[in-house]
């Protein structure tokens, strides 16, 4: 792509390169991970080359912004879809507390010839704003995951583009506001999916979904005489609120009571409560996700009993689900804490499950005529699934793709009954998990394995073990490998002769593996995603922009300052033109060991801080939060 600024010479050589390689029939195009495209130039490009573009993904392209939705509108009358993703800032989710945030202008901006308005700030009285000339679009699904540095005037914007936008997803967009979001929905009144993740989502735009009429003709005619039919919480059939913080139990209330025809329910990390969920009252719900919650058995009973349609239920971390006194208003329905599993085993067919508290062996057992055709299954902590229970999961669920473990007893026979039935397992995952397990259980061909995760449950791992692994699960594009202590620095060439299309590398506490540099795993040219934690102080002061020139996917990236060779990291400037867009720096602190052992060390580390360092398409912002992300 082109990067000078003489934009009318851009468009005539397009033009002339085009006239005769114009694809009439294409719908649909994909540039994403194209990190140098230039906006400009890549919308006159589509507009020439693909008269009849509909669809376009341009995910992690730092260089679009929403400034250039005006431009791709116009230019490309008949785009309905865009998705313009980022990766998620690692501070979104994190459950500790911020220290201090600071921001700098990117020096780096995007300016070009072919942009039809410039950034401006986002005014104190968002509603009082005039646009100018904003070309109405046909966009109807707008994705802007992760896209951190749009506001409330941005959200503005966008309400005023399109009369038929449907379906937003600012999942982690952290700057606007429940104002903000609030504002959007009562210009956006035809939108019936809503992923909203980790922002302000909360009381006005309650409130809002609540109040706001829309047009009865757009809702199916056999629910017209409910009393809430016409209203916009009605109808909505997404709804992702996840670690949205700001609604308070009220509201939460309201709003299960409003919904009606929704689908899928993402309530992750909120404050719903049983009272909440006996208020909803829809019955076509696909997909739940209660997670992180206070919500008890019997109120996941309810809700169940009353969604026959449920393929996807997530469940973890729910203490309250091992818990048999009833809560709130747990008599209705009759359910009781037994119910939960015996009504999911008799009359559901599930597809994903992941369950925590309150899940046993006996509950599996109930559960066998619901998970036949189970795809994926984690197990989290508080789940208690013994020895025969594991081992025979394969033949309970031969279809699964995905198994994730964390914090259970494991063993070599229960690895080996995974591994050697289940043949279509591409996810494999065993976290802090404990029990007799050795390297003998990888000694089996997993030709369809894709990632590999292998946190705190393999410390005898060798570098003969980790040449065996890259012989049997030939096709792995992530890797992550905790406390294997007896690695060192030739496990390096091991992983990048063995995987050399790996684009996730997560490294930590694995012995010596960085202690005289890092330098092999840069022929991992597919690289996105690299940690490398507490494996050797040999890493340089200027690995952040050698990682990063070396590598031209890499995106993400997290050190501590413990393998420093130098004593620390020299940060990237954007100038430099690097894809890198988020840096995590851990720091450790020593804290004196409780026994006084001959041979162990006095002191061990501890992690104090981390300090991110995120790149977008305007800023650079700079976040210290206490312990590790």
């Amino acid at each position: 792509m082109m990067h000078d600024n003489d934009g009318e010479d851009h468009y005539q050589i397009l033009e002339k390169l085009l006239c005769i390689l114009s694809f009439e029939n294409v719908h649909e195009m994909d540039v994403s991970k194209c990190a140098k495209v230039h906006s400009g130039a890549a919308i006159i490009w589509l507009r020439l080359a693909f008269p009849s573009l509909r669809i376009l993904r341009a995910c992690h392209c730092p260089r679009f912004k929403i400034e250039d939705l005006n431009s791709l509108i116009e230019k490309c009358p008949f785009i309905c879809e865009v998705d313009l993703t980022v990766d998620l800032s690692p501070v979104v989710s994190a459950k500790v507390p911020v220290l201090s945030v600071t921001v700098e202008e990117n020096q780096l901006s995007n300016d070009h010839p072919f942009k039809k308005m410039k950034e401006r700030p986002c005014p104190s009285n968002i509603s009082s704003h005039t646009f100018g000339s904003v070309v109405l679009s046909n966009i109807s699904k707008l994705t802007l995951q992760g896209r951190n540095e749009i506001n409330d005037w941005d959200l503005l914007y966008i309400s005023t583009l399109s009369n038929s936008l449907s379906y937003l997803n600012i999942k982690g967009c952290t700057l606007v506001t429940d104002m903000g979001i609030s504002k959007l929905i009562c210009k956006c009144r035809n939108i019936h999916s809503l992923i909203l993740s980790f922002t302000s989502f909360g009381r006005n735009s309650v409130m809002t979904l609540c109040s706001i009429h829309t047009n009865l003709d757009s809702v199916h005619g056999v629910h017209h005489n409910h009393k809430y039919s016409d209203i916009m919480a009605f109808r909505l059939q997404q709804l992702h609120i996840d670690g949205c913080r700001g609604i308070d139990h009220k509201s939460m209330s309201q709003l299960m009571s409003h919904t009606y025809m929704l689908h899928i329910l993402r309530l992750r990390d909120t404050c719903v409560v049983d009272d909440a969920l006996y208020e909803f009252m829809g019955s076509n719900l696909e997909s739940l996700d209660v997670s992180e919650t206070m919500i008890s058995a019997q109120a996941l009973t309810y809700i169940i009993k009353r969604n026959p349609l449920l393929r996807y239920v997530s469940a973890t971390s729910c203490r309250n689900l091992q818990k048999h006194e009833s809560n709130g208003l747990a008599s209705i329905g009759g359910s009781s804490s037994e119910d939960l599993f015996s009504e999911l085993g008799k009359n559901y067919i599930l597809e994903e499950v992941a369950l925590g508290w309150g899940f046993s062996s006996l509950e599996l057992e109930k559960l066998k005529p619901a998970i036949g055709k189970l795809r994926a299954i984690t197990m989290g902590l508080g789940a208690s699934l013994d020895h025969h229970t594991l081992s025979v999961l394969p033949e309970l669920c031969p279809l699964l793709e995905s198994v994730v473990l964390n914090f259970q007893v494991i063993s070599d026979n229960v690895v080996r009954s995974i591994l050697e039935s289940l043949k279509h397992l591409q996810v494999l995952s065993l976290c802090c998990c404990i029990g007799e397990l050795s390297m003998l259980s990888f000694s089996l061909s997993m030709p369809m394995l894709r990632t590999l995760k292998l946190d705190w449950v393999t410390p005898s791992m060798t570098n003969t073990d980790l040449t065996i692994l890259t012989q049997n699960c030939s096709k792995l594009v992530e890797l992550s490998l905790s406390g294997c202590k007896l690695l060192d620095s030739n496990s390096q060439g091991i992983i990048s002769s063995g995987w050399p299309g790996l684009t996730l590398i997560h490294l930590e506490d694995c012995g010596n593996v960085t202690a005289d540099g890092v330098t092999l795993l840069f022929n991992c040219i597919a690289l996105e995603d690299l940690l490398l934690r507490h494996n050797g102080r040999g890493i340089g002061r200027n690995f952040i922009s050698d990682a990063a020139s070396k590598l031209p996917l890499l995106r993400r990236i997290a050190l501590d300052l413990c393998d420093a060779c130098e004593g620390g990291f020299d940060s990237p400037s954007h100038a430099e033109g690097f894809y890198l867009s988020n840096v995590r720096l851990s720091c450790c602190m020593p804290r004196k060991c409780g026994f006084d052992i001959e041979g162990m060390k006095p002191f061990k580390p501890i992690h104090k801080k981390t300090i991110v360092l995120e790149w977008n398409s305007r800023e650079l912002r700079t976040t210290e939060v206490e312990e590790r992300i």
